[in-house]
């Protein structure tokens, strides 16, 4: 097991649901965690709470995401674990009443989605092969993605959505061969039904329903659960290349 206390870490969508999560364990795990969001005061305020550094990022601009990564070494080193959970949500068909989908909306999408997945993880694995391996292993890193389980279930009114994290689990396993060379680790998990702010904003009968569509536990997933995950993938160094779906079995109906 790969023991990265007292290294740094990244946490993208750090401010609220499954990134704050996120954020919180691996600093309860020792590590000193940065915080990249687009939402200063909420990300500063739980960057402080778990002694962590923010750093203002637009996932999906390059340059951003450079800056980003300055502040993280400044403040805690080079980065050896880097969780992507910024993203956003869309809902639109292919086509509705005759009209196409909106292709600002699926062009937001995908480069919040999957592109800033993309330019986090090839900007951090440059810094950590660059620099000295951490453990018996010759690791220098784990990369760790946020997929969904629209990837491969998409519903009625996801295209967008779901084209976004299904390309964050295909480039799992090119982007772990590429780095395997280099002592870094790439995985990527694919939620399920969580409580995150977008479900917590609905009713409470909504969201039973919603858990009541799960297998077991017949409920919706905790982000600490997701984060607990996270925390196991990133010690255990034989996980390497893989789409880890966290749902309680649940395979979503086209509606």
């Amino acid at each position: 097991m790969q023991d990265w206390a007292g290294c740094g870490a990244i946490v993208t969508g750090g401010a609220s649901g499954l990134g704050a999560s996120t954020a919180r364990r691996l600093a309860e795990d020792g590590l000193k965690v940065t915080l990249f969001d687009m939402n200063a005061e909420l990300a500063s305020e739980h960057a402080a709470a778990i002694g962590g550094t923010f750093a203002h990022v637009d996932v999906s601009d390059p340059a951003s995401v450079a800056a980003g990564l300055d502040i993280a070494v400044a403040a805690n080193g080079v980065p050896r674990v880097l969780v992507n959970c910024a993203g956003i949500g869309s809902a639109a068909k292919t086509v509705s009443r005759g009209v196409p989908h909106d292709p600002d909306m699926f062009d937001r999408t995908i480069r919040v989605n999957l592109i800033g997945s993309f330019n986090c993880a090839s900007q951090a694995a440059a810094r950590m092969v660059a620099s000295d391996p951490v453990g018996a292993d010759g690791a220098r890193g784990v990369i760790i993605n946020t997929a969904s389980v629209a990837a491969f279930d998409g519903q009625v009114g996801q295209l967008a959505y779901a084209a976004s994290k299904g390309g964050i689990a295909s480039m799992t396993l090119p982007m772990a061969r590429d780095l395997a060379n280099k002592g870094v680790r790439v995985c990527t998990v694919a939620p399920g039904l969580f409580m995150t702010p977008m479900l917590h904003g609905l009713p409470e009968e909504v969201q039973v329903s919603l858990g009541a569509q799960v297998p077991f536990p017949t409920r919706l997933g905790d982000p600490a659960e997701y984060a607990a995950l996270v925390s196991h993938i990133a010690r255990n160094s034989m996980l390497n290349g893989e789409v880890i779906r966290l749902d309680g079995a649940i395979r979503m109906a086209p509606r």
